[in-house]
């Protein structure tokens, strides 16, 4: 009898011991350490290196003011660009001599978050989470930050700047792993025009992805940024929003949809530049960026090979140059150049400008239109006309 009691007795402390505690979350802050950027749009980096076992990321809070940083970036990397605390990681943009220069990652690249226009926090999905440390290829994180506008950090303001995520964790392991999938164009935008930007690519991982969140980018240009599936001909809409609303990232327009190999992914940026002058897309707060982010999850641990999808962008390339596959250009939804709540599409090409001054010419006079042609004749002769600068490259 008693050798059966001590048996229950320890039956149960191991029962006990082996019952998994319940995890608590646990938040970690990837913050800029006090910054004083002096150049404008001066990207700068600052890395964490993780622990050698896995932490699951089921959570981003932004801490950030977007008249202060213009966007965010959270990369996970094998090797950050630099080991030093920070670094500017803006190659392409402003050099300052305040800052070594390096890339945002030296090796193992991936975009794992992205914030811009005071988007608020981003909760993943039950039982999905990005595995980062540990076993995994990402053994640093890196957050980018683009300061816009330094005006704050100068005299007589001398400002510092921590902008940066705080980031929900927790270390027991989720069913479902997380990824971001990025699609972009290079190119440029002539004056007075709307432009369509477009990227695609086939799908050629031999895993199946679930995409539940898109997140649009561009600058000031852009109208509606939107991404499709297409599969046997059939395009279904992945998101499609206003890139001038909080570039948060949005709940898939279809749920429980998935991709496979084999289908093809498009996307596109329809920008209009009531500019007198070319835009191109680049770095700074001048130029322009297309870019369509999907965040999806996988059942597993295997998330996709290839994270980005970039062609070179108007004029050299769109849709129509596109070799992979049949996009079925005649089936693609009509609402592709619509923003949400709107019920027309914007045309590419269309010079409303123009049309404008085109129409006011109509209704002039003989006389009138005579004497307007005298008074920019002269005008011409005023200045250089070899200068003279329209709808060119």
């Amino acid at each position: 009898m008693a050798l059966l009691v001590v048996n229950l007795v320890l039956g149960l402390c191991m029962g006990g011991l082996a019952a998994p505690a319940p995890d608590t979350s646990k938040q970690i802050d990837l913050l800029m350490p006090h910054v004083q950027p002096k150049v404008p749009d001066t990207y700068l980096c600052h890395g964490m290196k993780l622990n050698s076992s896995e932490t699951y990321i089921t959570g981003f809070i932004p801490n950030a003011n977007m008249n202060i940083a213009h966007h965010m970036l959270l990369y996970g990397c094998t090797d950050p660009g630099m080991k030093k605390p920070v670094w500017n990681c803006g190659e392409m943009a402003a050099s300052s001599s305040e800052f070594d220069t390096a890339p945002t990652c030296a090796s193992g690249p991936k975009i794992l978050y992205a914030w811009a226009m005071d988007a608020p926090m981003l909760t993943l999905p039950k039982d999905v989470a990005f595995a980062v440390g540990g076993k995994t290829d990402i053994k640093y994180l890196v957050l980018q930050v683009h300061y816009k506008n330094v005006t704050t950090f100068l005299p007589p303001q001398n400002n510092k700047d921590a902008s940066g995520l705080n980031l929900i964790t927790q270390k027991t392991k989720l069913p479902r792993r997380a990824g971001v999938y990025l699609m972009g164009t290079g190119g440029r935008i002539k004056p007075k025009s709307t432009v369509y930007m477009e990227t695609a690519c086939k799908f050629k991982d031999d895993l199946t992805i679930h995409p539940f969140a898109f997140r649009t980018h561009t600058h000031s240009l852009g109208q509606v940024v939107s991404g499709y599936r297409i599969r046997d001909g059939k395009w279904t809409e992945i998101g499609r929003m206003s890139p001038q609303k909080p570039q948060m990232f949005y709940n898939a327009t279809t749920p429980n949809m998935t991709v496979k190999q084999g289908d093809i992914l498009a996307a596109r940026c329809t920008m209009i530049n009531d500019k007198d002058t070319t835009v191109r897309i680049g770095a700074t707060q001048n130029d322009e960026m297309c870019n369509f982010y999907i965040m999806y999850y996988v059942e597993g641990k295997d998330i996709m090979n290839e994270n980005y999808c970039f062609t070179s962008g108007p004029p050299n390339y769109s849709w129509a140059d596109f070799r992979e596959g049949d996009l079925a250009l005649g089936d693609k939804p009509e609402t592709v150049s619509t923003v949400p709540g709107s019920s027309e599409p914007l045309e590419e090409g269309k010079d409303e400008m123009g049309e404008y001054l085109e129409s006011i010419l109509d209704n002039l006079q003989p006389r009138e239109l005579e004497a307007l042609y005298e008074e920019m004749a002269e005008e011409g002769n005023k200045n250089n006309l070899n200068n003279y600068y329209y709808g060119g490259y």
